[in-house]
């Protein structure tokens, strides 16, 4: 696999220079859009160094949140540090290699490089809401039944960028496809051929 393309690689070709750079102005112009009224409500309670917190509203793995956050915070560390989710890794925290990838209204980013604040009035979900109760998703399962996976670091990471690359982007018709598309999650174990053989087999089941 090609460390040269990102996790949210996808039909369009984009490159990873672009996607970070739109990834990141995207983020950065998200919260001025949410309304005055809410502005308003979160020009208090300053943090430690002066900076005001601002209120974010979402949907996490289904359930509805509301946070205080540092408007500087990753949505990477607000999932852990302040939802408890620590499924979501930090590997690079650079948006160099997937560990991180979260679903944010379906579609796969790399949370270390979305602001939390981006995510009010979004549908925001990790690998701890991919699972119906006990039954796993079935490219959960295909990673198991495949043993896709060493060290399991950047198994959520991988499996939440191809729960996307299928439902989202329309699956890939080829082991090669599914390789480029995968791309941007980096395994250091390089359980690669693994990989492709769980999205492979799950593709089948999720279509």
């Amino acid at each position: 696999m090609n460390e040269e393309n990102d996790a949210g690689h996808g039909r369009s070709g984009v490159s990873r220079r672009n996607f970070m750079g739109g990834s990141l102005a995207a983020v950065a112009v998200t919260p001025l859009l949410t309304g005055q009224a809410e502005a308003a409500e979160t020009a208090s309670a300053p943090t430690a160094d002066g900076v005001s917190q601002v209120t974010v509203r979402a949907a996490v793995n289904g359930s509805p949140v509301t946070l205080r956050v540092d408007p500087r915070a990753t949505l990477l560390d607000t999932l852990r540090e302040q939802l408890d989710l620590k499924g979501t890794k930090k590997g690079c925290d650079r948006g160099q290699c997937g560990a991180c990838t979260v679903h944010v209204d379906g579609r796969r980013v790399l949370s270390c490089l979305t602001l939390a604040a981006s995510a009010t009035g979004r549908e925001v979900t990790t690998i701890e809401g991919l699972a119906q109760g006990e039954r796993l998703h079935p490219m959960q399962q295909a990673f198991i039944d495949h043993d896709g996976l060493q060290c399991g670091f950047c198994t959520p990471g991988q499996i939440m960028s191809a729960v996307a690359m299928v439902d989202d982007e329309g699956g890939a018709r080829s082991d090669d496809e599914i390789r480029e598309r995968m791309s941007g999650n980096i395994c250091r174990c390089s359980a690669y051929p693994r990989i492709v053989d769980a999205v492979r087999d799950a593709q089948r089941v999720m279509r």
